[in-house]
C-alpha cells in the first residue's frame, strides 16, 4: 500500500509525485489509507451512465467543503443529467472525462490534476475531488464553505471617522476586501503555501507598475526560505522574515484595516495576507509610519499635523520620564528649583526604597495591571486596569511604599504608551523604557544620554527589507520630499509623488493641472 506520509530527514527534497491508477478503487484505498482515522473525510461512490457502468467517486472534508454544493452541482449533475446524455461512441472524439468536466460539472472552479498527493492537500483545504474509473487523473472542484466570521469594525485601531470594516480569518474575504479598494489591473496577488503540514496559503498583494522589483523580489525570497510545520498566525512570517529578530522593535508592520493595506500598496509597498488570521503585513515598515495612523488622511492636514505632534511627544514622555526622574532625584537634585527640590524631598522623606527601585515596582505593577486586563475580555478587564491603578497606587502613597510624585509619573507614561498608534511598536518602546531606567540608575543624565546615543544608533542601523528605519529623517538629501507625510501631514495638494525611500517605479501619485489650465484659459482668452 502507498503511504503518502513525509518523512524528516526528506525535509529538503522535493517530494516526488505519486500518479493515480487507472482503477479507482486502488486510488480510493491509497486515499484512505493515508487519511485513515479521520472521521470527517467522506466518500461516495456512485455510478453513472444509462447502463450506470461507469464508477465515479467524489471525496472532500465534512465542514470545510459546502455539502449544498456538491449535492446539487455535482452529483445530481452526473448521476441524474449525464443519465439522459447518450454519447456517440462511435465517435473517436468522445472522451468520459471531458464529457464529465466539460458538460456535467456545474461548478465555475474545476482544476485537472495528475498527482496523489495534490488531491489529498486539496481535500483537507475543503475541495471536493471527483475520481473517475478508467483515468489517471482527477478533477478539483471548488467547494470551500467553511462557516466565516462576519465583517466588524477592527478592535486595535479603531478610527471616528473611515471605514468601519476590519478584516476576518478567511484569507479570500480579506483579499476581496482589498480588491474592493483597487480596481486596478495592475494589483497583483500571487499564492504560494507555507508549512509543511499546515500548507497555509499566503497571499502576495503589489501593484506592479508602483512596487520596486527588489523589494517584491526579496519577499518572494523570505517567504520560499521559510521552512516550518505550521503556520498558525501571520505573526510567525513576521518573526520569520523581520531583518533582525534580536531587535524589540518591530520591522513589519501589521493592520487589521483594508483600507490601511490599500493605502500601502499605493504608495508601493507589499503586502501578505494570511489565511487564518485578520491581521495582515505590510512591508517595508518604518519608525515613521509606526507613528501613523488611518485616521490621520481623513481628518483636515491641521488635525491631522496636530494630532501626529502629539504622538512624538508620547513617544519622548513614555520612553524618558521615569529614567529623569530616576536621573534627577538621585544624580542631580540641584538641576529643580529650590522650591520644587524641597517638596520632592519631603514626598520622599518616608520612602524607603531608592527611585531606581520605587519607579521598578510601579511600573511593573501597571504592567501587570495592563496583561490581566488584556486577558479579561469585556468591560471586567477595563474595570481592572482603571481600579486597580487607582487603588493600588493610593493604597501605595499611604503606606508610603511610594512617593505621590512617582505615581503620577507613572499614570503619565502609562497614558502616553496609549498614544501610540501601534501595539507591537508601544511594545518595543515599554521594553526600552526600564533599560533607559537602568541606565539613569546606574550613572544619572550621563547614561540617560548614553542610552538614547545607544537606542539611536541601533534604529539607525536597522533596516526593513532594505529600507533604513529611520527613513526619511536618516536622509534628507534624497529623501527631502517626504517630509511633507511625517511629524506633521501636508495638504493632499502639495503631496504629488509617493514617499522616495521606497524607489518606487512610478513616482507621480497626482498630476499638477495647474499649467495645463492655464494654457486652456490663454487659449478661451484669445478665442
Amino acid at each position: 500500500m502507498r503511504l503518502l506520509n513525509r518523512k524528516d530527514d526528506d525535509k529538503n527534497k522535493k517530494d516526488i509525485a505519486i500518479p493515480f491508477d487507472k482503477e479507482i478503487e486502488k486510488n480510493i484505498s491509497t486515499i484512505r489509507e493515508t487519511l485513515k482515522d479521520c472521521d470527517d473525510i467522506i466518500y461516495r461512490e456512485f455510478l453513472v451512465g444509462q447502463r450506470q457502468n461507469h464508477k465515479m467517486a467524489v471525496i472532500f472534508t465534512d465542514g470545510l467543503a459546502n455539502k449544498d454544493q456538491v449535492s446539487n452541482f455535482v452529483l445530481e449533475s452526473l448521476m441524474q443529467q449525464a443519465r439522459m446524455t447518450k454519447p456517440q461512441i462511435d465517435d473517436q472524439s468522445y472522451d468520459l472525462y471531458d464529457l464529465i468536466v466539460k458538460g456535467s460539472v456545474a461548478m465555475t472552479e474545476t482544476n485537472q490534476i495528475e498527482d496523489l498527493k495534490e488531491a489529498i492537500d486539496n481535500i483537507l483545504i475543503g475541495e471536493t475531488v471527483l475520481l473517475i474509473d478508467g483515468y489517471q487523473k482527477a478533477v478539483v472542484v471548488g467547494t470551500r464553505g467553511w462557516p466565516i466570521r462576519g465583517l466588524s469594525e477592527p478592535e486595535t485601531e479603531t478610527v471616528i471617522r473611515g471605514p468601519r470594516d476590519g478584516f476576518v480569518e478567511t484569507g479570500k474575504v480579506n483579499t476581496t476586501l482589498i480588491r474592493r479598494r483597487i480596481r486596478d489591473p495592475k494589483l497583483k496577488l500571487k499564492y504560494i503555501q507555507i508549512g509543511k503540514r499546515s500548507k497555509t496559503d499566503i497571499a502576495i498583494m503589489y501593484i506592479e507598475d508602483i512596487c520596486n522589483d527588489k523589494l517584491l523580489k526579496e519577499v518572494n525570497n523570505r517567504l520560499k526560505d521559510i521552512d516550518i510545520d505550521a503556520i498558525i498566525d501571520s505573526s510567525y512570517i513576521e518573526q520569520l522574515i523581520q531583518d533582525n529578530s534580536i531587535s524589540p522593535f518591530p520591522q513589519v508592520e501589521n493592520t487589521e484595516r483594508p483600507d490601511a493595506v490599500a493605502a500601502a500598496l499605493y504608495e508601493g509597498r507589499v503586502a501578505i495576507i494570511a489565511d487564518n488570521t485578520p491581521f495582515a503585513l505590510l512591508v517595508p515598515a518604518t519608525l515613521d509610519i509606526m507613528l501613523q495612523s488611518s485616521e490621520d488622511y481623513y481628518d483636515r492636514w491641521t488635525i491631522a499635523s496636530f494630532v501626529r505632534i502629539i504622538r512624538y511627544l508620547a513617544l519622548i514622555m513614555t520612553l524618558t520620564l521615569p529614567a529623569l526622574y530616576i536621573a534627577i532625584t538621585s544624580y542631580h537634585p540641584g538641576m529643580l528649583p529650590t522650591g520644587l527640590a524641597l517638596y520632592v524631598a519631603a514626598t520622599r522623606m518616608g520612602v524607603p526604597f531608592p527611585a531606581f527601585i520605587e519607579a521598578f515596582m510601579m511600573e511593573m505593577t501597571l504592567e501587570l495591571l495592563r496583561e490581566s486586563g488584556t486577558r479579561i475580555a469585556g468591560p471586567i478587564g477595563t474595570t481592572i486596569g482603571i481600579v486597580g491603578g487607582l487603588v493600588i497606587g493610593q493604597a501605595a502613597v499611604e503606606a508610603g511604599i511610594v512617593s505621590p510624585l512617582m505615581v503620577i509619573i507613572v499614570a503619565l507614561t502609562t497614558i502616553s504608551s496609549f498614544v501610540l498608534p501601534n501595539y507591537s511598536f508601544a511594545s518595543g518602546i515599554r521594553l526600552t523604557r526600564f533599560f533607559m531606567m537602568a541606565a539613569a540608575a546606574v550613572l544619572g543624565l550621563y547614561g540617560m544620554m548614553l542610552a538614547l546615543i545607544i537606542l539611536g544608533t541601533h534604529l539607525a542601523d536597522l533596516k526593513s527589507f532594505g529600507s533604513p528605519y529611520l527613513a526619511p529623517y536618516s536622509s534628507f538629501v534624497n529623501q527631502s520630499q517626504d517630509i511633507e507625510d511625517s511629524i506633521v501631514r501636508f495638504p493632499f495638494k502639495l503631496m504629488k509623488r509617493r514617499p522616495m525611500f521606497l524607489s518606487v517605479k512610478n513616482k507621480v501619485r497626482m498630476r499638477d493641472n495647474s499649467i495645463n489650465k492655464g494654457k486652456n484659459k490663454e487659449k478661451n482668452e484669445k478665442q
